[in-house]
């Protein structure tokens, strides 16, 4: 069944208003407003498929509202034509250069109106349907490579997984307290959690004897598997430099050269301190810790998940940032049916 596409229709005179849904009606599920104000608040309800959007508009003309949908993450990918009755070039290179798609003129033709509506609905459905194949390439290739590393380690298995779960948990609470709300603005969660999974992507670089010894590590061994976060960051680093498209990759190199990081400066391996530690690694820490606490190791029975909050709350302040230690705590019997539910599911599976 095919789905009506919605269509914003944003114009201060009403004769033009009406001509255009008049024109749409029965194509497409039409909603007309007379200003950008109006379509602005009606996006937080309803996400159109394309916005026509007249320029010349008392309060807010139709080159404001595109540059407020522009920096905004869940509007900025609409597309926009702009509905005008100018026909110059300095009006159009503007609407151009702030993302607009397409000019129409007014007066117009319904069927031409169509037309045009219609070529760039298909073509915005492409460019979307490209994007999400070479996303999932991209995604496919970071879980292969993040289950090469978690194979050779056989202490650790499934943390990966698990802890890109936590941290999905731990982002969603943060959204909804608006704690880091400025920090976080530009993060996409598609690209940051898959990106999660190479945190110990540098444990490709420590010895197996190191990795799968069936207990506590020497001070020695111990400095050596310290290694892992700057070889790490060195292997992202090399990626990066052969390519353009970088977001996720710089998300993935700070998740892997962060994470051992402590809010006291006495983490490795720059000791830094506070918010001098990027976002991501101070989430991948809370993430990480709980993870080893209630997990079994060959030197250690696992942590009860009582036992891990208290640490993890005790640790507030030294080891952890303490906002992210109040959103964990918000979140921390999710963390725990997370864990059941995926170990329940390795059991079954293995």
């Amino acid at each position: 069944m095919k789905t009506i596409k919605t269509i914003f229709i944003v114009d201060d005179n009403d004769t033009n208003l009406m001509a255009a849904k008049t024109a749409l009606e029965g194509v497409y599920k039409t909603f007309a407003l007379p200003s950008a104000a109006g379509m602005l608040k009606l996006t937080e309800k309803i996400m159109p498929d394309l916005i026509l959007l007249d320029i010349d508009m008392p309060e807010m003309d139709g080159f404001q509202a595109m540059k407020v949908l522009k920096t905004d993450d869940d509007l900025k990918s609409i597309p926009v034509i702009f509905l005008t009755a100018k026909n110059d070039e300095e009006t159009e290179i503007r609407g151009f250069e702030l993302g607009g798609l397409d000019f129409i003129n007014k007066p117009f033709s319904a069927p031409v109106l169509i037309k045009r509506i219609e070529m760039h609905i298909e073509t915005d459905k492409l460019i979307k349907e490209s994007q999400r194949a070479v996303r999932n390439i991209h995604n496919a290739t970071i879980s292969v490579i993040a289950d090469l590393v978690e194979n050779r380690d056989k202490v650790t298995g499934g943390h990966i997984e698990r802890t890109q779960a936590y941290l999905g948990i731990l982002i969603d609470e943060l959204v909804r307290s608006g704690v880091y709300a400025e920090e976080m603005k530009a993060w996409d969660k598609n690209i940051l959690l898959p990106s999660a999974q190479l945190h110990d992507v540098g444990k490709i670089n420590i010895s197996d004897v190191i990795l799968n010894k069936p207990g506590k590590l020497s001070d020695e061994e111990y400095e050596e598997m310290k290694r892992h976060c700057a070889a790490g960051e060195e292997t992202i680093d090399n990626i990066i430099s052969k390519t353009e498209d970088d977001d996720f990759l710089l998300h993935a190199k700070r998740f892997a050269g962060y994470h051992h990081e402590k809010w006291d400066g006495t983490g490795y391996p720059r000791k830094l301190r506070g918010e001098e530690i990027p976002l991501e690694g101070r989430l991948m820490a809370i993430a990480d810790v709980y993870d080893a606490l209630v997990s079994e190791r060959p030197y250690k029975k696992p942590f009860t998940h009582e036992q891990a909050v208290e640490i993890i709350k005790k640790d507030s302040g030294t080891h952890f940032d303490p906002a992210l230690v109040n959103a964990f705590l918000n979140v921390a019997e999710d963390f725990w049916k997370t864990l059941e539910h995926r170990v329940s599911n390795e059991r079954i599976y293995k």
